[in-house]
C-alpha cells in the first residue's frame, strides 16, 4: 500500500538519500536498495578490471568483496545489520566446533548460503563418495573454509543485498580466477579455430540485462501502481464483475506484480556478471553464456505450459537451493516437504502458507493430468498446438490463483479471494487426484541413483 502524502520514510539505514526519496515519492529503503545495487554494479566492473585474479591475490579479492558487502548492509539496514553479522559469526563457530556429520541440521534454519555450505560440507566430509549423487559429489566441500573465505562467500558486495545464492565451490573458483577457465576447458577450442582459450567478456550480457532492468523499472512505475492486487477483492468490483472477467483481471494484476521481481533479480545478476562471476559455458552455437546465477527466464515463465515448468524458471536459484538441501535429501514426500520448507523460509505471513500449500495440490494434480493425457495429443501438430494453448491458459491462471495470497499476505483477504473464485482450483485439483491415477514417485536418500528422479520428472514435464 502506498504511503500517504507527507508521510515520513522511516528506515534504520542511511538517510543520506532522503531528499531524493521525498522528490520521487518512493520509500527511502527502496531508494537505498537501488542506490546500493547501482553502486555495486560500478564496483563490480572496477573489481573485475583492477582486482582481477591476475592483478590481486585471492585474499585481497575476498577482503574487498567482504568489506564492501558489510558497508552495503550497514547503508541499507543500519543497526539491523548487526543481526545478520551475529548470525554469520555464530554459524562460523558452529561449523568449526560441531561434528561435521551433524553440521547440516542446526544450520537448516539460517539462510540459503549457510545451509548450502552446511550440506556441501556434510557431503564432502561426513559422507562417503558412493552415497552421493553426481551433483552432490561435484559440489562437495572437503575442507572447512577459512574465516575470510567464509565471510567473503556470505557477505560479498555482489550478492549481500539481493542475492542470488551460489554454490561455495563456484564462488571460490571465481575468486581464485578458475571460474571461467574450468567452463572453457569443457570445449575443444582447437576444432573451432582457436590457438588458445578465449577470454569471454561479460559486457554484452551485462548490457542486455541492464536493458531488461530498465524496461522492468518502467513497467513497475506504470503498471504495478495502476493495477493493485487488492482491487480483485474490492466489494464493488466483486458485485459488478462476472466470474470470467474477474479471472481475466486476476491475470492482469498478477502480470503487473512481476516487474519488481524482474528488476531486482536481473539487476543482481548483472552486478555479479559485471564482476566476472556467472559464466556458465558455451551453448550449441558457440555463444558464451552468463546465466549461472540467473534467477529467472522471462520467456519460459510467460510461455510455460505446465505448473512445474513455470516454477522451475521463477526464482531459479532458490528452486535449486530447495532441491539440493531438501528435495534430494527428503526420505518421504519430497514435493510436499520442499513446498513447506519454501513457505517457512519466506517468513511467517499466512499468505505464504496458503500459496505453497495450494502449490502442492496443484503440482500433484498437474502431474497426474500430464502423465495421463499428454501422450494422446502428440500424434499430430494441430493436436499438440491445441494442447499447448489449453495448458498455457490453465497454467497461467493456476499460477495467478496460487500466488495471489502471497501478495495479499493476510488470512482475511485470502479467504475472501478464494470465495470470490469459488475455490475452483482447489476443487478441480482434488477431483483430478481422485479420478486420475497417480504414478508413484521413486525417491530415496539412500540410493544415489534414485536421486536423479527430479531430473527425469523435469524432462517429462516440459
Amino acid at each position: 500500500m502506498a504511503e500517504p502524502p507527507g508521510a515520513p520514510h522511516r528506515t534504520t539505514g542511511s538517510t543520506l538519500l532522503h531528499p531524493l526519496s521525498g522528490l520521487l515519492g518512493i520509500p527511502l529503503d527502496q531508494i537505498n536498495f537501488v542506490a546500493c545495487q547501482l553502486f555495486a554494479l560500478l564496483a563490480a566492473f572496477w573489481f573485475r578490471i583492477y582486482l582481477g585474479p591476475s592483478h590481486a591475490s585471492s585474499a585481497v579479492r575476498h577482503a574487498f568483496a567482504t568489506l564492501f558487502g558489510i558497508y552495503f548492509a550497514v547503508f541499507c539496514f543500519g543497526w539491523y545489520s548487526i543481526h545478520l553479522f551475529v548470525l554469520v559469526m555464530m554459524n562460523y563457530g558452529i561449523m568449526n566446533m560441531a561434528s561435521i556429520p551433524n553440521i547440516h541440521s542446526p544450520l537448516m534454519i539460517i539462510t540459503q548460503k549457510i545451509t548450502t555450505l552446511a550440506c556441501q560440507l556434510h557431503d564432502g566430509i561426513g559422507r562417503q563418495a558412493e552415497e552421493l549423487t553426481a551433483e552432490q559429489n561435484r559440489l562437495a566441500v572437503k575442507t572447512r573454509p577459512s574465516l575470510l573465505e567464509y565471510l567473503s562467500y556470505l557477505l560479498n558486495f555482489m550478492s549481500i543485498i539481493a542475492g542470488p545464492c551460489s554454490n561455495y565451490k563456484d564462488y571460490i573458483a571465481f575468486i581464485e580466477g578458475r571460474h571461467v577457465h574450468m567452463k572453457l576447458l569443457e570445449v575443444n577450442w582447437k576444432q573451432k579455430g582457436y590457438d588458445r582459450l578465449p577470454d569471454p567478456s561479460p559486457t554484452g550480457a551485462v548490457m542486455y540485462k541492464l536493458c531488461i532492468t530498465l524496461v522492468s523499472l518502467i513497467l513497475f512505475l506504470t503498471l504495478t501502481k495502476n493495477f493493485p492486487m487488492a482491487y480483485i477483492i474490492d466489494n464493488e468490483f466483486l458485485d459488478k464483475t462476472p466470474f470470467l472477467s474477474r479471472l481475466g483481471y486476476l491475470y492482469v494484476v498478477t502480470q503487473a506484480a512481476k516487474p519488481k521481481y524482474y528488476f531486482a533479480w536481473t539487476l543482481a545478476d548483472a552486478v555479479n556478471n559485471a564482476a566476472g562471476y556467472g559464466f556458465s559455458g558455451v551453448d550449441e552455437r558457440g555463444t558464451f553464456r552468463w546465466d549461472l546465477l540467473s534467477n529467472l527466464n522471462i520467456w519460459n515463465i510467460e510461455t510455460a505450459t505446465s505448473f512445474k515448468m513455470y516454477i522451475e524458471n521463477w526464482n531459479i536459484q532458490t528452486a535449486a537451493w530447495l532441491k539440493r538441501v531438501c528435495y534430494d535429501r527428503a526420505p518421504w514426500y519430497p514435493t510436499a516437504l520442499t513446498f513447506i520448507l519454501s513457505a517457512l523460509w519466506h517468513g511467517i505471513y499466512p499468505g505464504y502458507y496458503f500459496t505453497f500449500l495450494t502449490g502442492i495440490l496443484i503440482t500433484l494434480a498437474a502431474r497426474a493430468v500430464r502423465n495421463s493425457c499428454r501422450h494422446y495429443f502428440l500424434s499430430s501438430v494441430p493436436l499438440k498446438m491445441a494442447y499447448d494453448v489449453i495448458t498455457w491458459v490453465v497454467t497461467q491462471l493456476a499460477v495467478c490463483y496460487t500466488v495471489a495470497p502471497f501478495v495479499m499476505l493476510a488470512v482475511e483477504p485470502t479467504i475472501k479471494f478464494y470465495k470470490s473464485m469459488y475455490f475452483h482450483m482447489h476443487i478441480l485439483s482434488i477431483l483430478v487426484l481422485l479420478v486420475l491415477p497417480i504414478r508413484p514417485q521413486a525417491h530415496s536418500i539412500r540410493k544415489p541413483q534414485n536421486q536423479a528422479m527430479p531430473n527425469s520428472d523435469k524432462s517429462k514435464d516440459k
